[in-house]
């Protein structure tokens, strides 16, 4: 039994010759495509970082629009974790499919469904006005988003590493990490300015709190829409191309050849979104049981000083950039884990002393955050990018990112009762605990090989495959008649 190529069914002897200037073609086609794929996959996974970042402040105006009574820690943790409920079942299918049916089929898939979402809750109501009805179909429509935001995971990452691995092999990493967590992180911030410019623009301290966060909402939908039509133009990379399983997945051997990556990638990315999925999502929550201020003017400070938290955890994201290829992949990460253990046990330690000073507190809050994005991050992406076979690196990728969902999930139901039953200077102390298992983790199940070309793991995949009976067809079923057209769109006649 033999692996099969498609690639070397189309170089056969019968194969027809293909002219030098369809290939020229073809080539300045991929590269334009692979250029477009890295810019579009950094543009539109800005969006996917706003809607992460967008329900820490929604959280405090619902809390002022309904009171705390009626929007109580349980309502706002439904809405929370719907997004990332969605999130997770978009990760694990579109994840599957972007292997099998193409990157860009998840791609598109993943923009729609993020649209589609945001403008359900935009125009969220409840039947007669009921808050119940409210609350459902916003559950829903951000469970919608969550679909598509998960989706663009796999598919724009793996996506953005493939066409960064065949435009510059050798920067791969420090590109991967500016247009995926970089624009990510800048979710945070983004969502703090466009409430800041909305709220002043709609009256200020006057403001219709209703009409403030349905224009926000409204606007996010935006960066999706600008490049969608990109998306629907670009091509699979190369990569894929030739490297793809889309019949006869052998499930049970890739578990046997990537089990230990998988325990790496989906065990440190659990661990590193039950601190930081919660933190992100009530960190409005925090800072507003410590600022001294009600109403209108709570809303506007919370935001500010978000705005300073986000900005301070950005330049992680570089300094992960830098270190990247000097220390490795797996070194960067056990640096970014141990700012966790190190301001965690700052902060929680010395809670009652720090929060006198909001700046401060605010300031100590920030460097955990900037480490974490200097470390796991910028590296989990990367990571679950490089550990994979392009054959299965959406799906694996995928999972990864699922588990990490996972734990997104169980940190933000247990912040509450760990903040409510063991006092607030615990959420930061779990986070300490948290940091040293991932660091634990990271030692033991990352591998500290990563940063060659793609290609060379393929290779090593299906020679795996092989040599384990396996009988199947490797390569896309895309033909060069559908990467070459002639500028009136038809097929071109070689």
């Amino acid at each position: 039994m033999s692996v099969t190529s498609n690639d070397s069914k189309a170089a056969s002897p019968d194969s027809p010759k293909v002219p030098d200037h369809v290939l020229e073609v073809v080539s300045r086609k991929e590269r334009l495509s692979s250029a477009f794929t890295i810019a579009c996959s950094g543009f539109a996974l800005i969006s996917d970082g706003l809607q992460n970042n967008i329900m820490s402040l929604t959280n405090v105006v619902f809390g002022q629009l309904f009171g705390s009574v009626v929007y109580n820690s349980a309502r706002s943790t439904q809405l929370s974790n719907s997004l990332t409920v969605g999130t997770i079942l978009g990760q694990l299918v579109i994840g599957y499919i972007c292997d099998v049916k193409g990157r860009k089929w998840g791609i598109v898939l993943s923009t729609v469904l993020i649209v589609v979402g945001v403008i359900l809750c935009t125009a969220a109501h409840g039947y007669r006005d009921s808050f119940l009805g409210f609350v459902w179909m916003f559950t829903i429509a951000r469970g919608i988003t969550g679909v598509g935001v998960g989706g663009e995971y796999p598919s724009s990452s793996t996506s953005a590493a493939e066409a960064a691995n065949e435009r510059m092999l050798k920067q791969r990493g420090p590109v991967f990490i500016l247009v995926t967590n970089l624009v990510l992180s800048l979710g945070t911030p983004v969502a703090c300015i466009l409430y800041l410019i909305v709220f002043q623009a709609a009256g200020g301290l006057n403001a219709n709190l209703n009409t403030v966060w349905r224009t926000v909402f409204g606007i996010s939908a935006v960066p999706p829409l600008i490049v969608f039509y990109f998306r629907l133009k670009m091509l699979n990379s190369a990569l894929y191309r030739k490297g793809a399983i889309q019949k006869n997945v052998p499930y049970g051997l890739i578990v046997r050849y990537y089990w230990r990556s998988l325990i790496g990638t989906a065990g440190a990315w659990f661990l590193y979104d039950f601190i930081v999925f919660p933190n992100g999502v009530f960190s409005g929550v925090i800072i507003s049981s410590i600022v001294k201020a009600k109403g209108h003017e709570l809303i506007r400070k919370t935001a500010e000083y978000q705005l300073l938290l986000g900005m301070i955890a950005i330049p992680g994201c570089f300094v992960g950039a830098a270190l990247v290829n000097r220390l490795g992949r797996r070194n960067t990460m056990i640096f970014g884990f141990s700012g966790y253990l190190i301001f965690g046990l700052i902060v929680g330690c010395a809670y009652d002393k720090v929060i006198k000073n909001v700046a401060g507190f605010v300031v100590l809050y920030g460097l955990m955050n900037s480490f974490a994005n200097a470390g796991p991050g910028d590296m989990l992406g990367l990571t679950s990018s490089e550990s994979y076979a392009t054959a299965v690196r959406g799906t694996c990728y995928g999972f990864s990112a699922a588990v990490g969902k996972t734990g997104a999930v169980l940190g933000t139901q247990a912040f509450t009762p760990i903040r409510n039953n063991l006092g607030p200077r615990w959420t930061f102390i779990v986070a300490a605990i948290c940091g040293l298992a991932g660091m634990l983790v990271t030692v033991l199940f990352i591998r500290n090989d990563l940063g060659g070309d793609l290609a060379e793991e393929d290779a090593k995949f299906a020679a795996f495959l092989e040599a384990n009976g396996w009988s199947g067809e490797m390569g896309a079923s895309e033909s060069i008649d559908d990467l070459v057209t002639t500028e009136k769109g038809e097929k071109s006649d070689y």
